[in-house]
């Protein structure tokens, strides 16, 4: 495998059994295909069926993937801030366990990061994209929610709700630390991005209905926490938008001089050894 941006994949899940070898199988053989360095970080939510026994053996078998077991309380939020919290690679996408992520948009997500973009998200809801068995009331909801998204805070991308996106690691350390428990938590990064200006794609994705098992979002118990965490980025945005961009050149200003300082080292290591 060729030396490159590191990709961690965090893959939350909760009674995925029947669903999380087939999709760790694809998106592993699409990453190697290409050659991309990578790392899976599955987090195991309270699972009650064989999901830890499904997890085990696909450690078994790929030195890449680990895992993740939380105690209670779940939620996907919670699952994902915990891979948030270990995972090793230079960039994470947040993948769902149910197959209804394609591989090969990962690869396209990281293609993007190695133009130069901060964050990837992907739509569903382009003229390229694919959508298969989305549920038509889930359908409406998901269009009206994003239009209001769209026009508060004036962007282009019309599907900020989907979890299934791309950041590099400058990105999430900046935006955090997170707070949300549930699906929100997918809101909460794309407009803590968003506000604080990164460079962002938006590129169309494919996206699969899941054909085992039943989806943990309720659309009732999610509208107050959506609301609750679009009330919250629009008044950071409106309030302390300038300070947000200064944290943010702060914080690349950081890095740039550390890594001019660790150059400036390993020459100065390379004339020693040349000397000897």
């Amino acid at each position: 495998m060729k030396n490159g941006m590191m990709l961690s994949v965090i893959i939350p899940c909760h009674n995925e059994e029947e669903s999380l070898q087939k999709t760790v199988d694809a998106l592993c053989h699409a990453l190697e295909s290409e050659s991309i360095p990578y790392e899976v970080v599955i987090v195991n939510d309270n699972s009650s069926d064989g999901t830890g026994d499904v997890i085990s053996t696909l450690m078994a078998g790929n030195e890449h993937i680990r895992r993740v077991d939380r105690l209670p309380p779940g939620g996907y939020g919670r699952a994902v801030r915990s891979g948030l919290e270990v995972y090793r690679g230079d960039a994470v996408v947040i993948c769902m366990a149910d197959n209804s992520d394609d591989p090969e948009d990962v690869i396209k997500y990281y293609r993007k990061l190695e133009e130069g973009y901060d964050c990837v998200f992907g739509s569903r809801f382009k003229k390229e994209s694919k959508v298969v068995n989305y549920p038509f009331v889930k359908l409406v909801v998901n269009r009206i929610v994003n239009l209001i998204i769209k026009i508060l805070f004036w962007c282009p991308f019309n599907d900020l709700t989907n979890a299934f996106k791309a950041y590099r690691r400058e990105v999430v350390e900046a935006c955090g630390p997170y707070h949300s428990c549930h699906f929100n938590l997918t809101v909460e990064m794309s407009l803590n991005a968003l506000i604080r200006k990164y460079n962002i794609a938006q590129i169309p994705i494919n996206w699969y209905g899941r054909t085992w098992g039943c989806s943990k979002l309720s659309m009732r118990q999610m509208g107050r926490r959506y609301l609750e965490v679009i009330i919250k980025c629009y008044v950071e945005k409106m309030l302390i938008s300038d300070d947000l961009v200064e944290e943010k050149i702060k914080l690349k200003t950081e890095n740039e001089d550390r890594i001019a300082r660790l150059e400036k080292r390993v020459d100065e290591l390379g004339k020693i050894v040349d000397e000897k």
